[in-house]
């Protein structure tokens, strides 16, 4: 057969499927904010974990400095000269009065949560109180309940809210008090470097402003990242609103 009488066979294109509207927009507001279109359902929410799924290790202080109202802005201070983010739950009772320490720690670019108005224990008082301590704290977006005591009660409440219920992974016990005296500094220390594993990566480490813990942050740190953790980032100043997941 010729060139000229060679019969060129076109088979037919197959149809255009157009994917329905909502998930072209989908898929594009993903390409937009720099995630794969393919990206699965958000993890549940973990209240020992805070939200935190980043890796990073997260160190929370709680309540309030009562001899030394500057010791909270002195310890935001230390942890952003090296690039650290805590988060700080404190009572409102004492934070209403001295309103620049909350708005300080903001500016140093750290977490300031609800730890209630007069730290109570939530369970134990009836439920139009129990919401009147939450409503009255610090207002953010995320409720450290005292003692970590909580049900599904103060869950729904706190929610209704506009909380998040955060906890911890790791238990330093610094408040315990024996003889007068609180948990001294290497003791602290070694009880973070020697927790789990799994409790620290990714977890959330508790210890409160009036104990030791403040003072056993440096070494704390360094054992940290000797074992190869990272801490959460400090990027700036930061406001009310807490995200889920964290920004760590």
């Amino acid at each position: 057969m010729s060139g000229s009488s060679r019969r060129v066979l076109r088979l037919p294109r197959p149809p255009r499927v157009r994917p329905p509207l909502g998930a072209a927009l989908a898929a594009l507001t993903l390409v937009l904010c720099g995630l794969p279109a393919s990206a699965g359902p958000a993890a549940a929410y973990d209240h020992r974990r805070c939200g935190n799924t980043s890796g990073r290790v997260l160190l929370t202080l709680d309540d309030w400095p009562y001899d030394q109202v500057e010791r909270a802005v002195e310890t935001g201070a230390y942890l952003k000269e090296r690039g650290i983010r805590a988060a700080f739950f404190l009572i409102n009772e004492y934070a209403s009065q001295q309103p620049q320490v909350a708005r300080t720690l903001r500016r140093q670019g750290h977490w300031v949560g609800n730890h209630t108005y007069s730290h109570p224990h939530l369970t134990a008082l009836p439920e139009d109180e129990a919401r009147k301590e939450i409503r009255d704290g610090v207002r953010s977006t995320l409720l450290r309940p005292p003692f970590g005591d909580y049900g599904p009660r103060e869950t729904r409440i706190a929610a209704s809210l506009g909380y998040r219920v955060c906890t911890w992974t790791v238990d330093t016990l610094d408040w315990e008090n024996s003889g007068g005296r609180f948990p001294d500094v290497a003791t602290l220390r070694a009880r973070v470097r020697d927790a789990p594993a799994e409790d620290k990566r990714g977890g959330v480490v508790l210890g409160h402003l009036f104990s030791n813990f403040p003072d056993a942050l440096p070494g704390i740190v360094d054992d940290l990242r000797a074992q190869g953790y990272a801490l959460c980032r400090n990027t700036g100043p930061t406001g009310p609103v807490i995200g889920d997941p964290l920004r760590c």
